[in-house]
């Protein structure tokens, strides 16, 4: 029988942590003379001594390790106890939305996707802003350290590819995974407060700057307006289209370079890959936009640099309605939401590695095909591709597929349209934000979904943060057996 004792200490001291932010947007609150300080101060209270209750109960059974098993629950549990805590202010507080509404909003923050069921985000009171931007900058933290620790130690999805990269290879500087940890926080604060000073020069007022310097760097998404990005000019969409490339980058990269070794940063064949395919969806449809006799208004390079790139990072901002650009456009943003980051960064999807692994497994049976006898090994970065790392990337891949495919023929019987539910399908699993069509598309939101609907595509993104496989595992006989 698993001990999950261990598992619910260290998740209660998280949630205690949780509630004592929640002081911060409480403080904004105050500070512009808002009642809606009330929500966070009663939020805060409920969730810190929910945290503590969790800490007592299970004290006294800590072990300097987890168990496999308890390493899977506790990557699972942190990303479905969170959005329970994270919604209390949005349902307390302004704007007092249903339960429904408030988890979801607060999964797809969490998780960073971006999705959102709330509109007229310019009445909202800054503690709310504020909150939505700070639960999109925890949840990008945090995949970025799980991703380094956890996974590749769990072998989900290929991710053992990078294990011994990442403690092997940094094993003389930062030895241990505490510090490995330690070192992509500092970064990731660092690389926020470098946003949020590119984004005040752009010209944005400095809530906004801190808010969707947060957002940015997590590749959440979750804007101040409407509008999102439309609201703003066309400087802060440069920056916005630097710093969203930069949070997709793998943050061991940083860490190496930080340490005075910047080799590994510019020789990464996945950051090749990210911005060879990024440039060519970009030249993909700026040629096809320049080939169309009716050019939407307002279009230019910037539009679709911006827009690509940000449904590529699963960021989900939006300067436009791409909706009208025309149905390459559609299916071109569909198919660049599938693609993704790299690894270990705050992106989403199924990340630039795994179709490198894919094409060098097709390659490889290509060439046996047509030279039988000839020994053919797929490989990585001049590595080979071991066997295990082949058959994890496979399994994904059916997984990926497979779970969406599930879910939009779910969301079809719940009553759906098939386009919204393919693409809200697709954007939860994948954590993009935005969908497609005049329901969930760049100028709509998922407030009209039904509440089934909702809790599904809530589950469908916490399974898609963390790679699947660490939560499918989880419902198996043999897991809990082991």
């Amino acid at each position: 029988m698993i001990d999950l004792r261990p598992v619910g200490f260290v998740i209660g001291w998280l949630v205690a942590g949780l509630g004592l932010s929640m002081v911060v947007p409480m403080a904004a609150d105050l500070a512009a003379g808002m009642r809606n300080a009330e929500a966070f101060a009663t939020s805060a209270l409920l969730t810190v001594s929910a945290g503590i209750m969790m800490v007592l109960s299970c004290a006294g059974r800590q072990r300097k390790g987890l168990s496999l098993q308890q390493s899977f629950l506790l990557a699972t549990g942190i990303w479905a106890i969170f959005p329970f805590f994270g919604a209390l202010p949005l349902v307390f507080g302004a704007p007092r939305v249903s339960f429904t509404d408030g988890f979801f909003e607060a999964m797809s923050a969490f998780t960073t996707t971006g999705s959102t069921v709330l509109s007229e985000l310019e009445t909202m009171p800054p503690g709310t802003l504020l909150w939505r931007g700070m639960m999109q900058w925890f949840g990008g933290l945090g995949i970025v350290v799980v991703a380094m620790v956890f996974l590749p130690t769990l072998r989900v999805g290929g991710m053992q590819l990078f294990r011994s990269e990442a403690f092997d290879t940094l094993g003389k500087i930062l030895p241990r995974a505490g510090e490995i940890a330690a070192q992509l926080t500092l970064i990731y604060v660092g690389l926020t407060f470098a946003c949020m000073m590119a984004y005040l020069w752009s010209g944005l007022a400095m809530f906004d700057a801190i808010v969707h310097a947060m957002t940015t760097l997590a590749t959440g998404g979750m804007a101040n307006y409407d509008a999102s990005f439309g609201a703003f000019g066309p400087a802060t969409d440069w920056v916005a289209i630097v710093f969203m490339c930069l949070a997709s980058l793998p943050f061991i990269r940083y860490v190496q370079f930080v340490a005075g070794d910047p080799k590994p940063l510019w020789r990464d064949p996945q950051i090749h890959a990210f911005f060879l395919i990024l440039a060519g969806w970009i030249l993909l449809l700026s040629l096809n936009m320049l080939l169309r006799q009716d050019l939407p208004e307002g279009y230019g390079l910037r539009q679709v640099m911006f827009n690509v790139t940000s449904i590529m990072t699963g960021t989900g901002y939006a300067n436009a309605d791409y909706m009208l650009w025309g149905p390459f456009a559609v299916a071109a943003f569909f198919v660049v939401g599938l693609i993704g980051g790299c690894s270990a960064s705050t992106a989403c999807s199924v990340k630039v590695f795994r179709y490198q692994v894919l094409y060098a497994a097709v390659a490889a049976e290509v060439m046996r095909l047509h030279s039988p006898s000839r020994v053919v090994i797929p490989r990585y970065g001049g590595q080979a591709i071991t066997p295990d790392v082949m058959n994890a990337v496979m399994a994904f891949f059916l997984f990926f597929f497979l779970t969406l495919g599930i879910v939009t023929v779910a969301l079809v019987v719940l009553g759906l349209p098939p386009i919204t539910a393919v693409s809200g399908a697709a954007t939860a699993l994948a954590n993009i934000g935005p969908g497609l069509g005049p329901e969930i598309g760049p100028a709509g939101n998922f407030a009209g979904l039904p509440d089934a609907a909702k809790w599904l595509l809530s589950v469908t993104m916490l399974v898609g943060r963390l790679e699947l496989l660490t939560v499918f595992v989880i419902f198996t006989a043999a897991f809990w057996r082991g």
